[in-house]
């Protein structure tokens, strides 16, 4: 597989262990190795493994939480950096999301993820199902 698919690929790993609230899944995407940093809509930055971590959990564990969809996916390669910037689609609201990966080995893995409000609106005409989170 290519470093485009791959990384699309990991990033929809990540919105289903949301989705699913598998906690188990969304620690083995994140890094164990390379800085993690992460900030939630309206959150301050969340910085190291135990801290995301720990971010993850209460939101996966939080039945109030919102189903959300992942809308129009774009990857970009930097080398052994990947970063994948798409939408988050909160009922009929969206947020603007930014993931980033690093290859470790042959595997990529997060390292960081930032969500906000933003304006834009995705074409989402074109696309098939959403995937859903939560």
């Amino acid at each position: 597989m290519s470093d485009h698919p791959a990384i699309l690929f990991v990033n929809e790993a990540f919105y289903r262990a949301f989705a699913d609230r598998d906690m188990g899944a969304m620690e083995s995407l994140w890094s164990e190795t390379a800085p993690l940093t992460c900030i939630h809509p309206g959150w301050g930055m969340l910085d190291g493994r135990e801290d995301v971590m720990e971010s993850w959990s209460a939101i996966i564990a939080n039945p109030e939480s919102p189903n959300i969809y992942c809308r129009a996916p774009t990857a970009y390669m930097h080398g052994d950096v990947g970063i994948v910037i798409c939408f988050e689609q909160i009922e009929d609201q969206f947020l603007i999301a930014t993931n980033m990966f690093v290859r470790e080995g042959r595997i990529w893995k997060m390292t960081h993820h930032q969500s906000g409000p933003t304006a834009d609106v995705p074409d989402i005409e074109s696309e098939d199902e959403p995937d859903l989170v939560n």
